[in-house]
């Protein structure tokens, strides 16, 4: 075995781990899931069979990725924050043939106890802070917060909030790396110098 699974924690046969992942107490990884390389589910998260997970992402403790949800390289996902995959569940209602796709791309942030409503996609480097609910998509590089999600902000891939309005043209350099920042309207670029 290539990665390290605690003794409470259980994974199906078939799924595929990559190498140094670390799947801590309680967890459950489903037959049908692809986990990357360098991957850490912390304690009690629940991870679909119709779900990827990308190299060095880490989801924190509490957290369900149920089927159709796919994440990048690097997501962060934070404790107890919540995905869903299907719009107007009902219990005496199965929709299990109406899952929609939601794609968290690389780099995001997903702060604790968030909620990312299924068919939406959040953005490269995206963050999402703590309790907000995010029913649209994300801009790369957008901060939200709130019910619902409203941009209030840019942040750099390092983790820092850029000095930046919310649409114009403007450049700035992150202080910590060498990546320029361009803002043509209302996306933003990063470029390294």
């Amino acid at each position: 075995m290539t990665y390290f699974k605690h003794d409470t924690a259980i994974v199906d046969d078939g799924a595929k781990i990559g190498q140094d992942s670390r799947i801590w107490h309680w967890a459950h990884v489903c037959a049908g899931a692809e986990i990357g390389k360098s991957v850490s589910l912390g304690q009690s998260v629940f991870i679909g069979n119709k779900v990827t997970v990308g190299d060095f992402c880490k989801i924190q403790n509490n957290v369900s990725v149920y089927d159709n949800v796919h994440l990048g390289e690097g997501v962060f996902c934070g404790p107890s924050m919540v995905f869903t995959n299907v719009y107007n569940p009902r219990s005496l209602i199965e929709r299990k043939d109406q899952y929609l796709d939601t794609i968290v791309k690389k780099g995001a942030t997903l702060g604790a106890n968030c909620t990312i409503v299924c068919g939406t996609t959040i953005g490269e480097y995206a963050f999402i802070g703590a309790g907000t609910v995010v029913n649209k998509d994300v801009k790369a590089f957008a901060l939200v917060v709130g019910v619902p999600a409203k941009q209030i902000g840019w942040m750099s891939a390092y983790g820092e909030q850029l000095d930046l309005p919310l649409s114009g043209d403007k450049t700035i350099k992150c202080p910590h790396t060498s990546a320029v920042y361009t803002l043509r309207g209302d996306t933003l670029e990063m470029s390294e110098e």
